[in-house]
């Protein structure tokens, strides 16, 4: 009896044993996974770091390539591109202005009232239209011809207040978001089309003359006055309003930055001196690259897999297409070496670009004690239930270390602009005020990256300069902004 006893109490207590020597090991193996996450995460932060002496290098390299951009055609990765604009709105443009904003599959029209001195914009009012799928991949001529339909029927609808003064044209500031070689003001050359177009019959025409036929041909008296950018009319927009602002930067889905340089500082401009010796220059900056630029492994993949390898690097690290992205392809290293998620990698966060800008901001935004935004996004995007509290704020981690290096790097491409600008300096008599035009979803919605961005630029300038950097949100510059430059570019202007 007492030997079964012993034997029992033997066999008892190795079934003891190996329960807690199971788990001994599977804790040990948590804690490995746990470590190796933790690995990836600071070896990715690593990579991602970007000290104020790198971004000071970033800014430098910046103005090294306007440079090269504004001496000739392709002679930098920037193409600096001559917009023809050299009259922005001064706040003193009155009467009423039109503006087409074509970007994509949908298109606007827009009437603005302006006011004068101190009258500001009394009267807005768009129309929105879709443009047939059938018309995308059409002729030049169906295409424009529906366009001017629309601008027809808008106008055809207004109220007698609007209506021109006998023999006066209405006038146009026209939008149009698809790769243009500008030859003056109001007329450019169509090189391709993107965003799922393909009219053959008008790649080399221009956009102008194929839009101002049509509207003849729909009765619409109307002159195209401005062919704009949408990065120009949102410094067009930050001048109407505010007449210190010198830059303006998009960050949305794409990036990009325009500002005011002097004509004699273009050397592969051989026009006239224009009156105000100035010249808006699009700078097209998010193809800027420099070997300073702090890439990781997760964004040379990244690019390779990109429809313009290569090409947009500056963009792919710093824009609201990209950021989701990026964090996503770390997850999924996570998931698969580490094992955040359990033993399975979760199937959809294999899928390229699934989880979105806006959903990384809602989650670093998560201010909840047990990060349910974080919790809710995992499930629902990605089909992760069960998140621990350590994994969600691993998850909040990496979307701080995404948005920063963004926000930081958009900060030291504007003082790039800046240094180009002499605006980089303390001067005698006082800092020169400096107002950044700012507009894009990126930066109005995702506060966490605006507020880097804001503070990192004013800790580069130094104390004495911070203060006469003002950043405002310029609002719809491809639509106003348009409008706005028709009216600093109407013929009538001398009357």
């Amino acid at each position: 009896m007492k030997k079964a006893t012993v034997g029992a109490a033997v066999v008892g207590a190795a079934a003891v044993c190996a329960v807690a020597a199971l788990i001994v090991n599977h804790r040990m193996r948590k804690s490995s996974k746990w470590a190796r996450a933790m690995a990836i995460l600071r070896e990715f932060e690593g990579k991602c770091g970007t000290p104020d002496a790198k971004l000071k290098q970033v800014a430098d390299a910046m103005t090294v390539e306007m440079h090269a951009g504004l001496a000739s055609e392709g002679g930098s990765k920037l193409k600096m591109l001559i917009t023809y604009v050299d009259n922005l709105p001064t706040g003193d443009e009155a009467g009423v202005f039109y503006a087409l904003d074509l970007g994509g599959t949908n298109f606007r029209v827009l009437r603005v009232q302006l006011g004068g001195k101190d009258g500001g914009i009394i009267h807005q009012e768009f129309a929105e239209a879709s443009i047939p799928p059938s018309l995308m991949v059409g002729t030049s001529d169906a295409l424009f011809d529906y366009i001017a339909a629309e601008l027809a029927k808008f106008v055809s609808g207004e109220d007698e207040k609007f209506h021109q003064p006998l023999g006066k044209q209405r006038e146009l500031g026209f939008t149009f978001s698809f790769p243009v070689m500008q030859t003056s003001i109001n007329s450019g050359t169509i090189m391709r089309w993107t965003k799922g177009f393909s009219i053959d019959d008008a790649v080399g025409q221009d956009v102008v003359g194929e839009l101002t036929k049509a509207m003849k041909r729909k009765g619409v008296d109307m002159r195209v006055s401005a062919l704009v950018n949408d990065t120009v009319g949102t410094l067009a927009g930050g001048k109407y309003t505010h007449k210190d602002v010198a830059v303006a930067v998009i960050l949305g889905t794409g990036t990009n930055a325009a500002y005011v340089e002097r004509v004699q500082a273009i050397p592969k401009w051989h026009g006239p001196v224009p009156k105000s010796g100035e010249m808006v220059i699009n700078m097209e900056w998010g193809n800027f690259r420099s070997s300073h630029l702090p890439l990781t492994e997760y964004d040379h993949v990244l690019d390779n897999e990109s429809l313009n390898p290569g090409e947009q690097i500056f963009e792919k690290m710093t824009s609201g297409m990209y950021l989701g992205e990026i964090l996503r392809r770390v997850l999924l290293r996570m998931a698969e070496e580490a094992g955040v998620f359990g033993d399975e990698v979760p199937p959809k966060l294999k899928n390229p670009f699934v989880l979105r800008t806006p959903d990384m901001s809602a989650m670093h935004h998560d201010a909840s004690s047990d990060l349910r935004v974080v919790g809710d996004k995992l499930k629902d995007i990605l089909e992760i239930s069960n998140t621990s509290l350590k994994t969600r704020r691993l998850v909040v981690e990496l979307c701080n270390i995404v948005a920063t290096r963004g926000a930081r790097l958009a900060a030291a491409g504007v003082l790039g602009i800046l240094k180009k600008m002499g605006r980089d300096t303390p001067r005698q008599g006082g800092a020169e005020r400096t107002v950044i035009a700012m507009d894009g979803g990126l930066y109005e919605h995702y506060t966490e990256y605006r507020m880097c961005l804001e503070n990192t630029l004013k800790e580069l300038l130094g104390e004495e300069l911070a203060t006469s950097i003002v950043f405002v949100h310029s609002n719809d510059g491809s639509g106003i902004g348009a409008a706005l430059l028709a009216a600093s570019h109407s013929m009538y202007l001398e009357d």
